[in-house]
Parts: structure tokens; C-alpha cells; sequence
């Protein structure tokens, strides 16, 4: 089985369009999303949209839940609270039906799902380091694991040989590895919508069950409509201006 992971999407729709068209281009049978389809950008309900018709199994992140009312807004930068508020303004009750109903953990016979930390993810903590993926790795039951919010790109993995808790890392804009030979493998994917590594093109994630073949890759999209989109919904101008510089 080939598996497709989405990165979060943060209401980016050019971007997760051209993940989306890659992804089929790589012919995925399986699709995951990890999180955060919504805040920050400018077309929340369209995103939701799409997710839902590719019948994704998704996970919540810490935007989903503040729309919700299920997180406090205390805990999101001033440009990040001002989404949040715009875009509840915008979900439809179906829109905030769906996003009620996503688990914090999704636990599948191929992979664990969570948007940050495996030990506490109603906390949405941050995987950053190989402290970070070594507690959350405690508690993956699986081989794979696939984690976002960070947004940025890393594959933390534990040798079958290696001593308990010994990671080997790798970070980087474009990623590919194997699960082959693994214990545990945590696969932080990046970001669809948001990149934060420097990196402004789109990130996704493939796995195959079948080979252990993981990898990162990353796809350039039209980030001057999107930009656009943003400035004209009136939400503030940083948001749109990270956009072309991976920020």
C-alpha cells in the first residue's frame, strides 16, 4: 500500500490542489492528513472540502481545535488568533461538525497519527528534536509514526540494533529513507500550506508498506494567488508576506 501524508494545510488551497495533484502523479492508495486543515489562509471551507472527498484519515491540530472553542486562543500569536477568529466566521456547521468529530489520535494497523506529541497530544506539543521524538516514541505501537505541526520536515528513526532510544535524524527540505532495518520510525511532514524551513514550496509525505520506501518531497505552487487571497480577506499582511519565504 502506497500512503499519502498531508502536512497541514492551514486553508492554503493552491497549495494543497498541487500537493494533491502530485500525490495521485505518485499513484497513493491511502490518504492521511495530520492536522490543522484550517487557519491562517484564506479558503477554509474549500480545503475541508477537498480533504473530505479524498477520504483522508485525519487527526486534529491545535487550529482545528481553537476554532472549536476546544483550545485557548491565549496560547496563539496575535496574527494566528486573528485567523482563528476570521475563520470561524466563515465554517459552515457541517464545516465545524467534521472538524468536532476528528480524534487526537488515530491509531491504524500501518501507522500512528497524531498532529505533535504522541505522550500528550490534547497539549499539541512540538516535535523538534530527538528529545521530543524519543517521549513521543514511547508510546508508538506501530513502526511508522507521522506527526506535523512543526512544519518542518525530519524522519526520526530507531535501528532494530540500536540501543533503546538511540535515534538517527535527518532533517531536510527533501527526504528519502527507509523504514527497512527500523524499529520506529517518526516522520515529522512538514507543511502543505505553511513551510517553515526555509523552503516556501509545498511539502507531502509518501510511504510504501509494501518496500519501507519513505520520503519528504516538495512542490512548488502558485503562492502569488494565495498571497492575494489573503490580503484580500483582510487578514494581516504577514500571512500572506511568510508565504514567499518559507517562514
Amino acid at each position: 500500500m502506497r500512503i499519502g501524508i498531508l502536512g497541514d494545510v492551514h486553508s492554503n488551497l493552491e497549495a494543497l490542489q498541487t500537493v494533491v495533484r502530485a500525490m495521485r502523479a505518485d499513484s497513493v492508495d491511502h490518504w492521511v492528513q495530520v492536522g490543522d486543515i484550517v487557519g491562517y489562509g484564506a479558503d477554509p471551507t474549500s480545503c475541508i472540502d477537498l480533504i473530505r472527498e479524498l477520504g483522508c484519515t485525519v487527526c486534529m491540530g491545535n487550529h482545528d481545535a481553537a476554532v472549536l472553542d476546544l483550545l485557548d486562543t491565549d496560547y496563539f500569536n496575535t496574527y494566528a488568533r486573528a485567523a482563528i477568529e476570521w475563520t470561524r466566521t466563515k465554517l459552515r456547521p457541517s464545516d465545524l461538525d467534521y472538524l468536532r468529530g476528528l480524534p487526537t489520535v488515530v491509531r491504524h494497523t500501518q501507522y500512528t497519527l497524531t498532529h505533535g506529541t504522541l505522550h500528550m497530544p490534547e497539549q499539541f506539543g512540538y516535535v523538534l528534536s530527538k528529545v521530543d521524538a524519543q517521549e513521543s516514541m514511547r508510546h508508538q505501537e506501530t513502526l511508522m509514526g507521522f506527526v506535523g505541526h512543526s512544519h518542518v520536515p525530519a524522519i526520526y528513526s530507531e535501528r532494530e540494533h540500536a540501543r533503546p532510544n538511540e535515534l538517527e535524524v535527518c532533517y531536510d527540505s527533501e527526504i528519502e529513507a527507509s523504514a527497512v532495518g527500523c524499529r520506529r520510525v517518526l516522520m515529522n511532514v512538514g507543511s502543505v500550506g505553511q513551510p517553515r524551513d526555509e523552503d516556501p514550496r509545498a511539502a507531502y509525505a509518501l510511504y510504501d508498506t509494501d518496500s519501507g520506501r519513505m520520503a519528504v518531497r516538495r512542490v512548488a505552487y502558485d503562492i502569488a494567488t494565495t498571497q492575494k487571497k489573503i490580503l484580500a480577506a483582510g487578514l494581516p499582511e504577514v500571512l500572506a508576506k511568510r508565504l514567499s519565504l518559507g517562514v
